[in-house]
C-alpha cells in the first residue's frame, strides 16, 4: 500500500465509498428510502481496507471476500441491518442468499478469521441507523413479502450504483453512452404526430370509430391518479397503440406530481415483442425503444458491435430509459431474482407505467405472488399498472387484501365493445379426430386449424399435405422459416387462392391473419378468442365468420392445460350461444381459479417469505430459483436455414463473431425439449460454448421444421 486505500487501481477507496453511498441513496430516494441507500453504499466495500486486500489489488488481484465485513458492521450496528446485510454481502458473486443453509448470510456473518479491515474507521464514519422502512402493508399476512421486496429493491440501488461508478472510472467513454435518448415529453410528441396522420387518413367507418372512441377514452382515463388499471379492448380495435399512449399521457399528466418517468411495456410472446417493438421505433424513432428479452441479451463487454448496439446493451443492464419493451419472463422473472445481473434494473421500475399486455397469460401457478408484487409496485413503489387484454381476467380477488381495479373503457364500456366488433359465430362440434378434420379443411378454400401440441399439428398436417395451399406452422421451425411461410398464407389470402394452415397456437400471438373459418381445438376460454381473432378480423365477409371448437380425440391435455380446458368447456356450455362473450371470459376464469385452488401459488412462495418475516430470515436463493415462468426452457438448436445463418455460425465457429452474428442467428433458434433433443444427439454439433447447430439438414423440413433423427414428425409422442 504506497499512497492510501484503493478500491482499485486509480481510484480512492474513500471516494468510491462515497460517490456510490450519494448515487445509492438518489436512486432510493425516488421510493422513500434515502437513508437504507447511503448506508448501503458507505459499507459495501469496507472490506477493502484490509492490508491483505490492497496488498493484492497491487498485483491486480481480487480474490479476497470484501463483502463480509460491511454485512457485519451493518447487522452489528442496525437493528434491521440484516436487511442491509444480504444487500452487501451479495453485492458480489451470488447474489442476495437465503439466511440459512450451506453458503447462506448466517453462516458470512459467522464467518471468523476475517482481514483486519477497522483502518476504514479512519475515513469514514457510520451513518446514521435508517428508519425502518415504511410500507403501507398489503394485507398483514405478508410484511415478510414487502420487506423482501424492499431488500430486492435496496440491493438494486446498491448494485447499479457500484456498477455505474466503477464503469465511470474505468472507462468514461461507455459512460457517455448511456446518455442521449430522447425523453417520455419527446416520445409522447412524436406519437400524437402520428396519431393525427393516422386518424386523418383513416376511412370513416364504423371500427374506424370505434378505434378512436377507445383511443379517446385512454387518453382522458390518462388524468386518473396512478394505480391499478384494466384496459379490455376487442381484438382489433387498436389496443396496443391505445394503451401506448394511455401510457405516455399518463406519465406526462403525473410526472410533476407523481414522478412518473418511463414506461415499461411487457409481452408475454417474443414474436409479439419483435414486432410491437418495431412498430414503436417506426413512431418513436429508432433510439427511442429499448427492447429487452432473450433473443437480444447483449453483453457490454468486449466485441466489435457499433455504439448503438452497446448502447442497447448497456440499458440493458438497467433500464436507465424512458421506453423498455420485454417479455412477461424477463420482467416478472427479475421482481424475484437473487443475481445482481438481473436485480440492477428493479429500481428503475419504481416511478413507471407499466402495461401488461395479454395480460390473461400471467403465469397461473404464480398468479398470488405475482399479483402481490404487481400491488406492491402500485402501492409502495409509485407504479402505474395496467392489465391489457382482449379477455380480462377475473384477478381482482386474488391481490392481497383485494384491489381497486379501475377500467378505462367506459363508455362504451367492454361489453358494448365486444359486441361492436364482433364478427364471427361460435360452433361447438364434439369430438373430432385429424381424419374428420382434414375432411372439413379439404372442403374449405381458406381456413386455419389451431391445435394445442406441435406432434398434433403435424399429424394434421400430414393429412392434408396433398391439398392446395396447405402450410403448417410450429415452433419446430425456425422464426426466420415461419415468417416466409406466413408471406405465403397472407399472400395467398389476399389474392383468394388456396390456403389451409394446420398450425400451433403460435399464429394467435399477434399474427395478422384474416381466414373465414377456423377450427380450435378446445382449451381456455381466453385462447378460443384469440385463435377467433384470426377469424374475419377485418369484418368484410357478408355473414359472421366461422369458428368451430372441437376437442381432439387423438390427444388429450395433461397438468395445466387439463384445467384450462375442462374450465373451457364448463363456460362453454354455461353460454353455448357465445362461448367467448365477457360472461363466458368471467366464467372460465373463475372456475380456472377455483379449480387451481392453492396452486395460485404452488411453489409457496409467499409463504416462503413470510414465516421468517419476525427474525428478517428470508430465502433469497430458494425464492427465486422457485419462481420461474418456463419451468423446462429447453435447449436452442440453430438451424443452418440460409446463407444468413450459416455465415453467422462460421462466424461463431471461427470465434470472430460480433452482435449482431448473436442477433441475426436469433432468427434461426428451435427449442427442443426432452426426448427430442436426445434423438437429436447425434444430429447436433457445439459450434462454440453454448452454440448447438443442426450438421444433419436432412433432418429439417420444408414444410413443418425439425424432425426426429429417425426421421419421424414426432408422431410416436401423440398421447
Amino acid at each position: 500500500m504506497k499512497n492510501g486505500f484503493e478500491a482499485r487501481p486509480g481510484q480512492w477507496l474513500k471516494v468510491h465509498l462515497r460517490e456510490v453511498s450519494e448515487q445509492a441513496g438518489d436512486f432510493a430516494a425516488v421510493f422513500g428510502a434515502e437513508a437504507w441507500g447511503r448506508a448501503a453504499g458507505l459499507l459495501h466495500d469496507i472490506g477493502k481496507y484490509s492490508r491483505e486486500f490492497q496488498d493484492q489489488l497491487e498485483r491486480d488481484g481480487h480474490g479476497l471476500d470484501h463483502s463480509t465485513a460491511g454485512a457485519k458492521e451493518a447487522a452489528r450496528a442496525y437493528r434491521a441491518g440484516r436487511l442491509l446485510a444480504y444487500v452487501i454481502a451479495g453485492h458480489h458473486g451470488r447474489g442476495l442468499a437465503n439466511w440459512i443453509n450451506p453458503g447462506s448470510l448466517e453462516e458470512r456473518l459467522a464467518k471468523s478469521g476475517l482481514p483486519d479491515y477497522s483502518a476504514y474507521k479512519g475515513e469514514i464514519a457510520l451513518p446514521p441507523e435508517p428508519d425502518f422502512p415504511r410500507l403501507t402493508a398489503l394485507d398483514k399476512r405478508l410484511l415478510g413479502f414487502s420487506c423482501a421486496f424492499f431488500a430486492r429493491m435496496i440491493f438494486s440501488c446498491l448494485v447499479d450504483a457500484d456498477r455505474l461508478n466503477s464503469e465511470a472510472h474505468a472507462d468514461p467513454g461507455k459512460a457517455a453512452l448511456r446518455d442521449g435518448r430522447p425523453g417520455l415529453g419527446a416520445l409522447k410528441e412524436r406519437l400524437d404526430a402520428y396519431l393525427e396522420r393516422l386518424q386523418a387518413e383513416a376511412e370513416d367507418t364504423r371500427i374506424n370509430r370505434l378505434r378512436r372512441s377507445i383511443l379517446a377514452q385512454c387518453r382522458a382515463a390518462a388524468a386518473l391518479p396512478p394505480g391499478l388499471f384494466s384496459l379490455t379492448v376487442p381484438t382489433g380495435g387498436g389496443k396496443t397503440l391505445a394503451s401506448l399512449a394511455f401510457a405516455l399521457d399518463h406519465a406526462a399528466a403525473h410526472a410533476a406530481a407523481h414522478g412518473l418517468r418511463r414506461v415499461i411495456y411487457a409481452i408475454p410472446y417474443t414474436s409479439i415483442i419483435e414486432q410491437n417493438a418495431e412498430v414503436f421505433r417506426e413512431i418513436l424513432g429508432r433510439d427511442a425503444v429499448l427492447e429487452h428479452h432473450s433473443s437480444v441479451e447483449l453483453s457490454s463487454e468486449g466485441g466489435a458491435g457499433q455504439d448503438t448496439a452497446l448502447a442497447a446493451s448497456l440499458a440493458m443492464e438497467n433500464w436507465d430509459v424512458p421506453l423498455v419493451v420485454t417479455t412477461n419472463v424477463q420482467f416478472l422473472e427479475s421482481l424475484f431474482a437473487c443475481k445482481a445481473s438481473r436485480c440492477r434494473k428493479l429500481h428503475n421500475v419504481a416511478k413507471s407505467v407499466i402495461i401488461l399486455d395479454e395480460a390473461q397469460m400471467l403465469p397461473r401457478e404464480l398468479l398470488k405472488p405475482t399479483l402481490a408484487a404487481l400491488k406492491e409496485l402500485t402501492v409502495n413503489y409509485g407504479c402505474s399498472v395496467v392489465l391489457c387484454t382482449a379477455t380480462q381476467p377475473a384477478v381482482a380477488e386474488h391481490f392481497p387484501g383485494g384491489a381497486d381495479i379501475r377500467e378505462i373503457m367506459r363508455d362504451p364500456g367492454p361489453t358494448e365493445l365486444y359486441e361492436a366488433f364482433r364478427r364471427v359465430r361460435v360452433e361447438l362440434a364434439g369430438e373430432m379426430d385429424a381424419a374428420a378434420l382434414a375432411e372439413v379443411m379439404g372442403g374449405q378454400e381458406q381456413c386455419l386449424c389451431v391445435v394445442n401440441r406441435r406432434e398434433h399439428a403435424r399429424l394434421l398436417f400430414e393429412r392434408i399435405r396433398h391439398l392446395p395451399g396447405a402450410h403448417h406452422l410450429s415452433a419446430l421451425m425456425c422464426p426466420q422459416h415461419r415468417s416466409e411461410k406466413l408471406n405465403v398464407i397472407r399472400a395467398a389470402l389476399r389474392d383468394g387462392l388456396p390456403c389451409r394452415v394446420a398450425s400451433t397456437c403460435l399464429i394467435e400471438a399477434g399474427v395478422d391473419v384474416d381466414f373465414p373459418l377456423v377450427l380450435r381445438a378446445m382449451a381456455g376460454v381466453d385462447s378460443l378468442a384469440q385463435a377467433a381473432g384470426r377469424c374475419n378480423r377485418e369484418g368484410k365477409l357478408p355473414e359472421p365468420g366461422r369458428v368451430i371448437v372441437f376437442t381432439s380425440s387423438e390427444w388429450k391435455p395433461l397438468g395445466w392445460l387439463s384445467q384450462a380446458l375442462s374450465s373451457g368447456n364448463t363456460a362453454c356450455r354455461a353460454y353455448p350461444d357465445d362461448p367467448l362473450s365477457l360472461g363466458a371470459v368471467a366464467e372460465y376464469f373463475g372456475n380456472l381459479y377455483d379449480l387451481a385452488g392453492e396452486e395460485l401459488d404452488a411453489k409457496g412462495i409467499i409463504a416462503r417469505l413470510n414465516r421468517g418475516a419476525g427474525a428478517l430470515a428470508f430465502p433469497f436463493a430458494d425464492v427465486a430459483a422457485a419462481y420461474r415462468l418456463i419451468e423446462d426452457a429447453g435447449t436452442t438448436v440453430f438451424i443452418p436455414y440460409d446463407e444468413v445463418a450459416l455465415g453467422a455460425l462460421a462466424n461463431i465457429r471461427r470465434g470472430c463473431a460480433d452482435r449482431e452474428d448473436f442477433r441475426r442467428l436469433q432468427r434461426y433458434a428451435v427449442r427442443v425439449y426432452g426426448q427430442h433433443l436426445r434423438d437429436l444427439r447425434n444430429a447436433v454439433e457445439t459450434v462454440a460454448e453454448g452454440v448447438l447447430a443442426l450438421a444433419d439438414m436432412s433432418l429439417y423440413d420444408k414444410d413443418t421444421g425439425l424432425m426426429h433423427e429417425d426421421g419421424s414428425k414426432g408422431e410416436k409422442y401423440i398421447v
